[in-house]
């Protein structure tokens, strides 16, 4: 009873008062939501004419059935994912190698790298989408004073979504760069003197040094970064809406388009769950591979 009461005393009450109301939030606005999602995902429930009648794993089946998830948006979210983090990874890497030297304007290039990080995802997404507009853009206005034909961008499938990948990747980008280039600046210098000593050049450092001793932070990077992009959904909705003709839908979209635009709240919400599951497993493999990799090149 003594041990009970101090492991339970007045400061242990205190933090308890402190967690509780941030944990009623979770509740009501985390864990409440997703228990109704779930149960609405194993019945027949529709918006204009909610049933509610148990159908099992049914939605589950119509899901994993449909051509346009297996065929469109699961390959779209995928490839999305590995060209959005691994176009930001190689900039952030490049951005964060350059700007760990010392050079005028250090600072002001830093800053300047910034920039997109303070810009919201929409309002980034709004402005490639009037840049590559294909009657007034700024970028078909560009290509007709070299004297080529204007590009309806947004018209083709792969060139509208290379462009959801390049805005990504520059929105996120210098997310890359501030975590690599602090890394850096932490690495320890004795290394890089000694392989230095024995001539290696500067790439054969970078590759053979400073690569391997970044691992770490490289595969907290990639992770999280891969989980976020897998659940992408405002610049795609922004700039092509899933489309044309849904060539572009990735999960989130899919699943909202079920939801609130077909009235398909089962189907939604199973989408939902899957998409859960499926990143799970994604992250779950990603993590282990490369902390496998990190443990070997130790």
């Amino acid at each position: 009873m003594k041990g009970s009461r101090r492991r339970f005393g007045a400061r242990e009450r205190f933090m308890l008062v402190l967690i509780l109301p941030a944990f009623a939030i979770l509740v009501a606005f985390q864990i409440v939501p997703i228990l109704i999602g779930a149960n609405a995902s194993f019945r027949s429930w529709s918006l204009f004419d909610p049933q509610k009648t148990f159908v099992g794993l049914a939605n589950y089946r119509r899901i994993l059935a449909d051509p346009i998830f297996y065929g469109t948006v699961l390959p779209n979210t995928l490839v999305f994912m590995v060209g959005s983090v691994t176009g930001g990874l190689v900039a952030g890497l490049g951005l964060a190698t350059m700007l760990n030297r010392k050079f005028p304007g250090a600072r002001l290039v830093r800053v300047g790298i910034l920039l997109p990080l303070m810009v919201p995802p929409v309002v980034a997404a709004i402005m490639i989408t009037w840049m590559f507009n294909d009657q007034f853009g700024v970028v078909n206005a560009l290509l007709g004073t070299l004297g080529l034909e204007p590009v309806p961008w947004l018209v083709y499938r792969w060139t509208s979504f290379a462009i959801v990948v390049m805005t990504d990747v520059w929105l996120w980008t210098p997310w890359f760069t501030v975590l690599i280039l602090a890394a850096l600046q932490s690495l320890p210098l004795e290394p890089h003197e000694a392989a230095r000593i024995d001539g290696a050049g500067p790439w054969q450092v970078f590759r053979n040094i400073t690569l391997p001793l970044l691992r770490p932070v490289l595969m907290v990077c990639i992770v999280v970064r891969a989980i976020d992009a897998f659940r992408v959904f405002d610049i795609v909705w922004t700039i092509t809406k899933g489309g044309p003709a849904r060539s572009t839908e990735v999960f989130s979209i899919y699943a909202y388009k079920q939801a609130f635009v077909y009235l398909n709240f089962d189907l939604g919400t199973a989408a939902s769950l899957i998409g859960a599951a499926i990143i799970m497993v994604v992250g779950g493999v990603l993590y282990k591979t490369l902390s496998y990799v990190v443990e070997v090149s130790r």
